[in-house]
């Protein structure tokens, strides 16, 4: 028999974004869950969570949490190369895992996580909340009722001329790299559109042609070709002045260019004419990812954000990095 109510518990309560405080709040949002302990090895934001949430027990050790709070349910929101470290401690602990986009940093890592939730069988999920962004909202919508035709090409563009920012993301020893960010929703936004089973990468990246002082490559690029044909470019850059429309996408009736703003352009041939419209963006809902989340652990519904199609994130941007070492076309491990 399911359980009405899942008790949760967030790992990392850094103040930055204060991303640990919204999934907190995200829970106790969502009927069903309850954020009921939070953990952080920093003494002042452990006290910085009880002033947030009277009621919640504090932890400085996840070890100690797992032991002592009555959770059955932990979000991971800590620096990226510790998601697959504490997600593998809970989820030994028999406890349903969420961690942070992304997954984790190689697929060696998502396949031990995965292993590790089907032996304790136990949910695992990636907070790809962005799966719900209005703007990818729309362009699903519009691609799936077959307006720009079949979609064959895809170009993804994120980026400027601007510092990394002296601290963790920039770090490549701690965030992975510059894929692993932003680059992390691109990839996700793109299996969606396309998800045909990946043949192969081609990676180019740029490394301290501006940005010295980090260790996050400057530019990255991936060049991927599909099984079914199809290909795509994602694009991120530090070092950027010209831009490129956020999207463009390309089908076999029409296209779709989105510079942001709100509204995106859509084009097709009616009797041999170009025609151009303007779409708008849908309402955004991240509170979704939680509502999904409840429903499919005290409903058994269907979980959307699966830790295998996270795991194709994953593979994508390690494979675009060893492609870029290897100066030529790599298969993705598991595709």
């Amino acid at each position: 028999m399911k359980a009405d109510m899942m008790r949760g518990a967030v790992v990392g309560y850094g103040g930055a974004f204060n991303m640990g405080k919204a999934h907190a709040e995200w829970m106790n949002a969502t009927e069903g869950l309850q954020c009921v302990a939070i953990c952080d090895i920093d003494p002042t934001r452990t006290a910085a969570a009880r002033q947030d949430f009277p009621h919640v027990e504090t932890f400085n050790d996840v070890g100690a949490m797992l032991k002592k709070a009555d959770v059955d349910l932990v979000t991971i929101v800590t620096p990226h190369n510790t998601h697959a470290p504490l997600a593998l401690k809970c989820l030994k602990a028999g406890k349903h895992v969420i961690v942070e986009k992304p997954m984790c940093l190689t697929v060696k890592e998502a396949d031990a996580m995965i292993a590790a939730a089907k032996k304790a069988d136990v949910m695992l999920s990636t907070f790809h909340n962005r799966h719900w962004d209005g703007d990818f909202l729309a362009i699903q919508e519009t691609i799936d009722k077959g307006i720009i035709g079949e979609v064959f090409h895809v170009e993804m563009y994120g980026g400027g001329y601007h510092h990394h920012g002296l601290w963790w993301r920039a770090d490549k020893r701690i965030s992975g790299g510059a894929f692993y960010d932003w680059g992390a929703h691109y990839i996700w936004w793109l299996l969606q559109i396309i998800p045909s089973k990946i043949d192969t990468i081609t990676g180019v990246y740029q490394q301290d042609l501006v940005w010295k002082d980090t260790t996050n490559e400057d530019d990255v690029q991936a060049f991927i070709r599909f099984k079914g044909g199809q290909s795509a470019h994602v694009h991120l850059s530090h070092i950027c002045l010209a831009g490129k429309p956020r999207w463009r996408i390309l089908g076999t009736k029409g296209a779709i260019v989105d510079e942001g703003g709100g509204s995106f352009k859509v084009r097709v041939m009616v009797d041999n004419i170009p025609v151009e419209g303007s779409v708008r963006y849908k309402p955004s809902d991240w509170h979704a990812y939680y509502r999904n989340v409840a429903a499919h652990l005290l409903r058994g519904e269907e979980l959307i954000i699966k830790p295998e199609l996270a795991r194709r994130v994953i593979g994508v941007i390690e494979t675009a990095e060893k492609s870029a070492k290897s100066g030529k076309a790599e298969k993705v491990p598991y595709e």
